[in-house]
């Protein structure tokens, strides 16, 4: 009985032991040998963007020119370079993406939150969410 009791006790000693020390541990390392994978970025067709902007109905909510379109619900996205640059939240194409799969992660102001549907990024396939950017940040 006494020799279980301090193999017991042996054993907490042995997990406390490894508990203590208060050492932070990261589980990647602080430097990378060699070079990481780059993401894989689908490129968007402007001309294919535009039928998804139609197809989604997007023009009965934002006005835009290329579009022909003059909704007043949405941001007007002829300004969308500007709204981006005022959000300050990376390149166009990244704001202009979020601003579809996640509206309300930035709203520009004057709109209210919640009235852009946040199913378009799960609705949209990965090509014609790179196609509806590339139409939407095109040069015009």
């Amino acid at each position: 009985m006494r020799r279980a009791a301090l193999v017991l006790l042996a054993g907490c000693a042995f997990l406390l032991a490894g508990c203590g020390g208060g050492e932070i541990v990261s589980p990647v390392p602080k430097t990378v040998v060699g070079s990481l994978p780059k993401p894989t970025v689908v490129k968007g067709n402007a001309a294919a963007g535009k039928a998804v902007f139609v197809g989604q109905g997007c023009g009965s909510c934002h006005t835009f020119k290329p579009a022909a379109t003059t909704g007043k619900i949405g941001p007007d996205l002829d300004k969308v370079a500007a709204d981006a640059q005022k959000a300050n939240q990376g390149p166009l194409p990244d704001y202009v993406k979020t601003s579809i799969t996640d509206p309300n992660a930035y709203v520009v102001p004057g709109y209210p939150k919640g009235v852009m549907p946040s199913t378009y990024g799960s609705s949209l396939s990965p090509t014609q969410l790179a196609d509806l950017v590339a139409f939407l940040t095109q040069k015009s």
